[in-house]
């Protein structure tokens, strides 16, 4: 993540979680559960969370793995990863590591975690394949990498998701937050993302894939991405 991206995001942490339910209808918790329940989870499953944000998908694996699993949340971004130490206090959860950590760069053990996952964040680092290389990494034998990200619609509803990606979500982005630069910004990285079978052809780029696979929500507007690991 360049340090203008990480900038912006410092300057949109506290209105983050609203302008989210805003602009994705409130869609955006919906998609996130999609993506645990994709990844499997198993009691005692440890999870690294990566690009965690303010946390809504590290509580949710939380709550998936249960009391005896190690569960971390990293960002880069100190801000937002503040926000999500804020609300696991405010929910009485002392259980969730919180570590500032580039996803590009991790600094765990290989073989670390049975689930790895990043939601909206791999559009947002310098290198999407290193990212995806070191969550593979990290991951053990019979475990699962998911990820969560932005997606194009279908051709005949392109149309109206174009009107308000492009004009929509910057003008109600830009009220909540404060910030309509940085709802452009996330605009314009999710239109040229590549998704769906593109993004399936870099995760198998990557050696440690055994099999990868694409869920497509929302007309395609998201996607849960997973590649397992048997090596």
């Amino acid at each position: 993540m360049s340090a203008d991206v990480d900038d912006m995001f410092s300057r949109i942490a506290d209105r983050y979680d609203v302008t989210n339910r805003f602009i994705s209808l409130g869609t955006d918790l919906w998609v996130r559960r999609r993506a645990v329940e994709i990844a499997d989870p198993q009691p005692g499953d440890d999870v690294l969370d990566c690009a965690a944000g303010t946390g809504d998908l590290t509580f949710m694996f939380r709550d998936a793995v249960g009391p005896d699993a190690r569960v971390v949340g990293t960002d880069v971004n100190g801000d937002m990863l503040s926000l999500a130490r804020d609300k696991a206090a405010e929910r009485n959860r002392s259980d969730i590591e919180w570590t500032i950590q580039d996803v590009q760069d991790l600094p765990y053990s290989d073989n670390s975690f049975d689930i790895t996952s990043i939601a909206y964040g791999v559009r947002n680092v310098e290198d999407p394949r290193a990212a995806l290389e070191e969550m593979a990494r990290v991951t053990r034998p019979g475990g699962r990498v998911v990820v969560l990200e932005f997606g194009q619609p279908p051709a005949p509803i392109k149309p109206f998701y174009w009107v308000y990606n492009r004009v929509g979500i910057p003008i109600i982005g830009g009220i909540i937050s404060g910030d309509p630069g940085a709802y452009r910004y996330l605009q314009r990285t999710s239109d040229s993302f590549p998704c769906g079978d593109d993004f399936l052809d870099l995760m198998r780029t990557v050696d440690d894939f055994d099999a990868v696979e694409a869920h497509r929500y929302m007309f395609g507007v998201n996607y849960v991405y997973r590649g397992d690991i048997e090596r």
